[in-house]
């Protein structure tokens, strides 16, 4: 069966602990979007592993992960990701691929990202500044580098020299300082050696597969809400996070993905600008307070609130989802009433869809059902049936909201906290 687990709200749902749980009944795991502004956080014997590039499967000894065409790679920072979990005893380099067609990240996409965030001010989107907005421009506009540039030694250099003349010239034009083209190219042709044998055309490396009966599991980094064209637009990412995304950014023909995955948090977070209709100071407050809902790429303090199903039904139509995956169960353990957001008020009419325009966003108020909750630790459970009623009851209603039922549940850090529902 071939799979696509899709993050359902604004990033950061736990997709990384599920895909590691998933990955145990797959063969392969594919990132298809985004760069290193992921991240991925993964508990495994006690031992937490934070992944920005390589998809979590690789966590498992035996499976086999690719880095997608729809992807943005700084090589530098990925080979540095490589070397980490090297030292943490897990064999990489005969396990993971890269696709010759993506394209790449250099230290003038991430200056660039933070010298036009500054220049933002108030109107600042809230980027990781990891430069992926500026890296997927350059795709658009032709004029990015791709890996398989990278090595052919002197069509890089020669590319490498003229574009960073050009991204000089912008970058002091916002007040920069220009950067030496030969101490990037150095750097990047060293990245070069490390990644060269694992570097493939993972379209034609799937067909492979897929011709083999391998069973496929693509993961999708941030969420349905910070996807560029279905996403709080301009408080978004800057590539196609749906499940669309999976397809474009993979190669894998669209008859071929036999099931839909929606990941989501039992309440909702998100992290830097933009409307958030459901944000709750107090349920931030009692979230940071237990070391909860820091941004493992950023560290920042993400931004809190309850469930909201107006976003989830959404998310469920853009995505089509079979199934759902909740996470952070267990971070509602101490509320004793649960409010869950089933639609929006905004100018006197009631909305089941969130509205494309920001500022409207900005002035629905939420309309919402108080649950009871279950006030009873849910952390050492590994059964639906055995979570309190009021926990069922809860998981239940989000599923309906969600339209789709609930499969998989999350109720900790570790990897052995996550269960399928029977």
């Amino acid at each position: 069966m071939n799979s696509v687990l899709v993050g359902a709200q604004w990033g950061d749902e736990g997709k990384g602990k599920i895909v590691d749980f998933l990955t145990q009944d797959v063969d392969v795991v594919v990132r298809c979007q985004g760069g290193d502004n992921a991240g991925h956080t993964v508990e495994v014997n006690n031992e937490k592993f934070v992944l920005h590039l390589i998809p979590s499967g690789i966590l498992w000894p035996d499976k086999i992960c690719l880095l997608g065409s729809g992807m943005v790679i700084d090589p530098v920072s990925l080979v540095e990701e490589i070397k980490n979990i090297e030292k943490k005893g897990i064999e990489i380099r005969n396990r993971l691929f890269i696709s010759e067609t993506a394209h790449m990240v250099f230290p003038y996409h991430r200056i660039i990202d933070e010298l036009l965030e500054k220049k933002r001010g108030k109107s600042r989107i809230g980027t990781t500044r990891k430069g992926i907005g500026p890296a997927y421009a350059d795709k658009v506009s032709r004029t990015g580098l791709r890996i398989l540039d990278l090595l052919d030694r002197k069509c890089f250099l020669e590319k490498l020299q003229g574009l960073i003349e050009e991204k000089n010239r912008y970058i002091q034009y916002l007040g920069g300082e220009p950067l030496f083209w030969k101490e990037i190219a150095e750097a990047y042709l060293k990245a070069a050696e490390e990644i060269s044998s694992m570097v493939v055309n993972t379209a034609v490396w799937l067909y492979e597969a897929l011709s083999l009966g391998k069973d496929i599991l693509f993961e999708s980094a941030q969420g349905t809400f910070l996807d560029i064209d279905f996403g709080t637009y301009p408080f978004v990412t800057s590539s196609n996070t749906t499940a669309g995304g999976a397809i474009t950014g993979s190669g894998l023909p669209p008859h071929k993905i036999d099931r839909v995955i929606g990941c989501m948090k039992a309440y909702t977070t998100r992290v830097g600008e933009g409307p958030f209709p459901v944000e709750n100071s107090e349920l931030s407050d009692m979230l940071h307070a237990s070391g909860r809902e820091f941004g493992s790429t950023t560290g920042r303090a993400r931004r809190c609130g309850w469930f909201d199903g107006v976003l989830a039904r959404y998310a469920s139509l853009i995505n089509g989802f079979n199934e759902v995956a909740v996470t952070n169960l267990d971070g509602l353990d101490s509320v004793a009433k649960i409010p869950v957001c089933v639609s929006y008020e905004l100018k006197g009419k009631i909305l089941n869809y969130p509205p494309n325009s920001v500022q409207q966003l900005a002035e629905c108020t939420p309309i919402y059902e108080e649950l009871p909750g279950w006030l009873e630790p849910t952390g050492g459970i590994r059964s639906f049936k055995k979570l309190p009623k009021a926990a069922q009851n809860y998981l239940n209603k989000l599923g309906m909201l969600a339209r789709a039922p609930v499969r998989i549940v999350s109720v900790g850090a570790s990897r052995d906290q996550t269960f399928f529902v029977d």
